[in-house]
């Protein structure tokens, strides 16, 4: 199986702008998934600036859940981070990498997420799903995240 998907969409607003959007209002636009949950009940997320911070989940009554560390921090050009689902096996990381690019007046975020061929086949994780159909799905989470922001910045 290839493990990676990769999307990428068009958003009215400069790399800066983009970049500021995704990582300091992810706890706004940020749509919560039965599929790919981070945490068994959701919560709000939030990144720690810089390389080596946290993107973490806070639920109601303040209980603090890691999803990943961010591996790369380049404002306003890439984000990388690890990233682990409330049903993935223990000490299991994906990885989703961001990039925002100029284009004319607009910015195309991509985002690239591999990783999930290391996701064992029985794991609640692939929901039962063969490889093809759970990266389309995989796919259409993270369309859906990007159309989040887009709505985020008009």
């Amino acid at each position: 199986m290839t493990s990676k998907v990769y999307v990428a969409m068009r958003v009215r607003a400069t790399p800066e702008r983009a970049f500021r959007a995704f990582v300091e209002d992810i706890g706004v636009w940020w749509r919560p998934s039965t599929l790919f949950q981070t945490t068994p009940r959701p919560g709000v997320l939030s990144f720690e600036p810089g390389t080596g911070g946290r993107l973490v989940e806070t639920r109601a009554g303040g209980k603090v859940f890691e999803i990943g560390r961010i591996r790369a921090w380049e404002p306003p050009r890439r984000l990388v981070f690890s990233w682990r689902q409330a049903n993935f096996p223990l000490n299991l990381h994906t990885e989703v990498e961001v990039g925002f690019e100029a284009v004319g007046d607009e910015t195309r975020v991509s985002i690239e997420h591999h990783g999930f061929d290391q996701v064992p086949g029985e794991s609640a994780a692939r929901h039962g799903f063969p490889d093809a159909v759970l990266l389309l799905r995989l796919a259409e989470f993270w369309r859906g995240q990007l159309s989040a922001i887009d709505e985020g910045l008009s």
